[in-house]
């Protein structure tokens, strides 16, 4: 996606509109966040913000062909600066300071800019973002720093207060499954599911249709919920001890059953294929519509949100999976 530039992101039309006239008109803010989701897209724009502010054609898109461009491609252009942090969940003020607040002062090496990329930045603790406010209060003119956090609430409000806030929203599902098709080759089925999956998350959605767990678990899911009301105890216990050798999917698997049984209940409701997820299995979907009712349905969904309550509580994992299963069944059997 990089390689195509602004060109080939998929959705974030306003935010890219924006980054572009004011690199066109020359009044590039010296701070911008970008906030949204993990994997919505903020880190792909602001890396291409980036690049743009640094390639040698001065155009609104990046040129990728320039020395300045493929530096940044490789990552190892001198002036655009990612920071990082040795732990997972902080990033500390030394951190900031050896990498930000120390350099800041030195002029750019090659280009215009010298572009700060923080990703996490809600990681930052206190001391940390107060060593950056400063910073940001009083930057050189040259440069150009890039918060990513999931949300604005995640900062201090004096350190959003003296950023351009960029939203980024969820790209459609629609446009994420165009995309899985057209440039993945994804099978339309396959990439029906994992952009369902995906919730507006290309960087997910690309994971998902690349996943061979996922289709494992969406054929195990089916046809369990195909068969559940011919299953006897002694079968569902088979199941459930096939579950137990992939405990670290079971949020995918159930993820799974929930949209199959939103299907059933939309089809129940409007008698409408076209935006069912499990298309392909209409007759099956058709079938438990008619035998299950309303609040059936929405008993199982319920059930299935208590499961994941359960198990991230450490409840039990076959007793949470066999009163699920027990709860579909009975609410499948009409």
């Amino acid at each position: 996606m990089y390689d195509q530039g602004f060109e080939g992101v998929i959705g974030h039309q306003d935010i890219i509109r924006h980054l572009k006239n004011a690199i066109s008109s020359g009044k590039v803010s010296q701070a911008y966040l970008f906030a949204g989701e993990k994997g919505s897209g903020k880190k792909m724009l602001a890396d291409l913000f980036a690049m743009t502010l640094e390639c040698a054609e001065g155009g609104t898109e990046p040129c990728m062909t320039c020395p300045s461009c493929r530096k940044a491609l490789s990552g190892s252009h001198p002036d655009i600066l990612t920071v990082t942090h040795e732990k997972p969940n902080v990033i500390t003020v030394d951190e900031i300071r050896s990498q930000v607040v120390d350099t800041v002062s030195v002029l750019p090496y090659e280009g215009r800019y010298k572009v700060y990329v923080i990703d996490d930045a809600e990681k930052m603790n206190p001391q940390a973002q107060n060593a950056i406010l400063k910073t940001i209060e009083e930057p050189p003119e040259y440069a150009v720093f890039c918060l990513l956090a999931t949300s604005a609430d995640a900062l201090l409000p004096t350190i959003v207060s003296r950023c351009v806030v960029l939203n980024v929203k969820s790209v459609k599902d629609s446009e994420v499954k165009e995309y899985l098709m057209q440039r993945m080759n994804v099978p339309d089925y396959q990439a029906e599911i994992a952009a369902a999956f995906a919730q507006g998350s290309i960087g997910r959605a690309r994971e998902m249709a690349e996943s061979e767990d996922l289709n494992r678990m969406t054929k195990n899911a089916v046809s369990l919920v195909r068969h559940v009301h011919d299953m006897s105890i002694s079968d569902l216990t088979e199941v459930i001890r096939n579950l137990t050798a992939e405990k670290q999917n079971i949020n995918e698997y159930l993820d799974i059953l929930t949209l199959w049984f939103r299907d059933v209940l939309l089809y129940k409701a409007t008698k409408e294929i076209d935006n069912l997820v499990f298309k392909r299995e209409i007759m099956d979907i058709r079938e438990q519509a008619e035998k299950s009712s309303y609040e059936g349905i929405e008993d199982i969904l319920s059930s299935i949100d208590r499961a994941k309550v359960r198990l991230r509580a450490n409840v039990n994992f076959d007793l949470t999976m066999e009163l699920l299963f027990m709860t579909i069944r009975e609410n499948c059997n009409g």
